[in-house]
């Protein structure tokens, strides 16, 4: 045997060969890739006693250098004054304690340091060291402060939008006629229960000269704020068409104005939207009601509360082919005749078992609340629809226009 080659002492067979496991556990400590401190509580500012490569790898300081020393030489002026505190009660007490805390390397360098401390105590009990063992997490809270950032800009940027959208509402219900509206020898009722913040219906009661009324009702394919926009827009068109010079009633007939708004209003790749419409004239004077429809549900008009007639539907929605051939109807009423104009998120609206609320049980319904003021038989037949609903709320945009003759 060489003489520089140290004999290896055999194993005893009664047991393990224990120097050589306590020479394994000591390599073991120094290799780890956490850092690992052994501070003596018994001495005076609890020095460290023992540091293990990782510490050195991880902090830059040398074991040399530090060893009996304090470990609060990694602490710096951002340090948690709280974490700080927390780590001496720990080491006060003799509890263990594991923390977070925003450490310095040796080169200045700030790093995120998870640290374990865990007490030893000897056979009467006392505390007479502490383990520390320190990992770099710094990725970690890298990760977790660019995730705190982007929650803080995504709720930013998600209270702008309901606050962009509360003001958007209110300038839509702004657009929207009183829901009870009286005139000479006529008088209006409307409702719009939008299904989201923002609704694509639109509807509304324009006087024209000569004891005429023009009204629409607007139901724009789709939801959200693409919808509104659109319905906006063509709130804004009508009030800028129907507030023109007029003779008695209207300058321009139904037919013309839903030509005009299927010329305007076309739908391309850009422009995917289209809508449905029912556009009319109330001569109240002469007791006719002139109207075109466009993709929109039929007219229904209850005479005198004794019996309901469900118009036919003509006409395609506005924008979904170059030439629609619309249609212009003429209805005579009498007074006490009522006219009801809606959207088809009324007959759409579905139950538990997927079935249509429909036309004739909406005609049914009208018919018999007729007995009620115009406004309350609206009402009261709404309140049916959204009973009628398996939903909690309405699934598409419920509006309703009518009119009574007096």
């Amino acid at each position: 045997m060489d003489k520089t080659e140290k004999a290896q002492p055999p194993l005893n067979d009664s047991g393990p060969d224990i120097p050589n496991l306590l020479l394994l556990k000591d390599r073991a400590l120094d290799i780890a890739a956490e850092g690992i401190t052994i501070a003596d509580m018994r001495s005076p500012d609890q020095p460290l006693i023992y540091i293990n490569e990782g510490f050195e790898r991880l902090t830059g300081y040398s074991a040399s250098a530090m060893l009996g020393k304090n470990c609060r030489f990694l602490q710096g002026g951002e340090t948690d004054p709280e974490t700080v505190e927390q780590i001496r009660v720990a080491l006060a007490t003799g509890r263990e304690c594991t923390v977070e805390i925003l450490n310095h390397k040796n080169d200045g360098e700030p790093f995120w340091n998870r640290l374990s401390l865990t007490p030893v105590r000897d056979s009467s009990g006392v505390v007479t060291h502490f383990i520390g063992v320190q990992s770099d997490i710094t990725n970690r809270k890298n990760v977790e402060e660019a995730l705190r950032e982007a929650n803080q800009q995504l709720e930013e940027a998600n209270r702008r939008m309901v606050s962009n959208l509360e003001a958007a509402a209110r300038i839509q219900r702004s657009l929207l006629p009183e829901e009870l509206q009286i005139f000479e020898g006529i008088s209006f009722s409307s409702v719009v229960q939008p299904c989201d913040e923002l609704g694509g219906d639109a509807l509304n009661v324009v006087p024209l000269a000569g004891n005429c009324y023009a009204v629409y009702a607007v139901d724009v394919s789709g939801h959200g704020v693409r919808a509104s926009l659109l319905s906006v827009t063509l709130s804004h068109w009508f009030s800028r068409v129907l507030s023109g010079p007029k003779g008695k009633g209207f300058e321009f007939t139904p037919v013309e104005v839903a030509e005009e708004l299927n010329r305007q209003f076309k739908m391309d790749s850009d422009n995917v939207q289209y809508f449905t419409m029912c556009f009319g004239i109330v001569d109240v004077d002469e007791g006719k009601f002139s109207y075109v429809t466009a993709g929109a549900p039929p007219v229904i008009v209850v005479r005198g509360n004794s019996e309901s007639e469900v118009l036919e539907i003509e006409g395609f929605p506005v924008g979904l082919v170059e030439v629609a051939g619309y249609t212009e109807t003429v209805v005579d009423l009498s007074p006490s005749d009522r006219v009801f104009l809606y959207t088809d998120g009324v007959i759409e609206a579905e139950d538990h078992a997927e079935v249509g609320y429909g036309t004739d049980r909406l005609a049914a319904a009208l018919l018999k609340q007729g007995s009620l003021d115009l406004g309350d038989t609206v009402d009261a037949v709404l309140r049916d629809v959204s009973s009628w609903e398996a939903t909690e709320g309405h699934r598409d945009d419920v509006s309703m226009l009518a009119f009574e003759l007096s």
